[in-house]
């Protein structure tokens, strides 16, 4: 099993990959535990690490991205990272562990320094009795002719976590997405899920959006399940039990595995990268498999 963790202050610690290849190269992008308090370069909160690699199992520590804007000021994370028209577009959230977290994007042209889309924070959904208003852990993907863009949110009790759509026809500002339906699109049903759907994480295989996703909160534990849909809004579940569940007691990942990541490579494969641990959070863990299907089923082989 490949796992490894890039943090220059705790090596242990790293959570929410997000992966493109750019340039000739592969860019992983992860939050990341602010600087202690004082340090200028990083204010209190999360924030979004940078790491490159050749081959998707050795990686190198490139650095982390300063806040974009003062909406970063308490902390940014959960990176979605696609290469759209020849440049990074990278969707994460403002981090407050609050009602008013959104989903805002930042660009680049060279997959390292980022400039933030003026119109921040793109989207969150209305305040309604289904939803809280909040919107986390962003994923972006083109079908048909259309990007959805796919984030959590919470009810209004702020206790059970949900997943929300929004659809653009290319505008990314917060002018350019629509809210196609007034309720969450998937929610937590299944014993496993308890209170939580979240870490939407998609791919195109055979002409469907598949989803993969977060089910339970961190560490109780998450494990990973998957859904398709054929117009991107509308999912069912492929099983009803986790695809990728937490490892046995003693392995990395006996605490969970969690908040996927599906990244499809130029030629064609595609990988699934998570978190996990095996302590309830002491520390985190980044790892990958590449997916392959049987059919509409998943499964997955380690990386040599």
């Amino acid at each position: 099993m490949m796992k490894f963790s890039m943090n220059e202050r705790n090596p242990e610690y790293a959570k929410d990959p997000g992966v493109v290849r750019f340039n000739g190269r592969y860019l992983m992008y992860y939050s990341v535990p602010a600087y202690p308090e004082g340090d200028p370069r990083r204010a209190k909160g999360w924030g979004i690490g940078i790491a490159e690699s050749t081959d998707l199992v050795n990686w190198n520590y490139l650095g982390e991205l300063p806040p974009p804007t003062h909406l970063e000021a308490k902390g940014f994370c959960a990176p979605a990272a696609r290469v759209f028209n020849g440049k990074v577009h990278l969707f994460y959230q403002t981090y407050t562990a609050t009602k008013v977290d959104a989903i805002c994007l930042a660009v680049s042209e060279d997959g390292i320094h980022f400039t933030p889309e003026p119109t921040n924070p793109i989207f969150h959904p209305p305040v309604s009795d289904w939803s809280c208003g909040r919107a986390i852990d962003a994923d972006v993907i083109e079908y048909k002719g259309k990007f959805y863009l796919y984030a959590a949110t919470r009810d209004p009790e702020f206790k059970i976590q949900k997943l929300v759509v929004a659809v653009s026809e290319g505008d990314f500002s917060a002018n350019g997405w629509t809210f196609p339906c007034n309720k969450s699109i998937f929610y937590p049903e299944l014993p496993w899920e308890q209170e939580c759907i979240e870490a939407p994480a998609t791919c195109i295989h055979n002409d469907k959006i598949y989803m993969f996703y977060g089910g339970a909160y961190n560490n109780r534990p998450q494990q990973i399940g998957c859904a398709v849909s054929t117009d991107g809004i509308h999912f069912e579940r492929i099983s009803d039990e986790p695809v990728l569940p937490c490892g046995k007691p003693g392995e990395w990942n006996s605490s969970e595995s969690g908040h996927p990541y599906a990244f499809t490579d130029d030629d064609g494969r595609q990988y699934l990268f998570f978190q996990g641990n095996n302590d309830k959070g002491k520390t985190w863990y980044l790892s990958c498999k590449e997916i392959i299907w049987q059919g509409d089923m998943p499964t997955f082989k380690d990386l040599d």
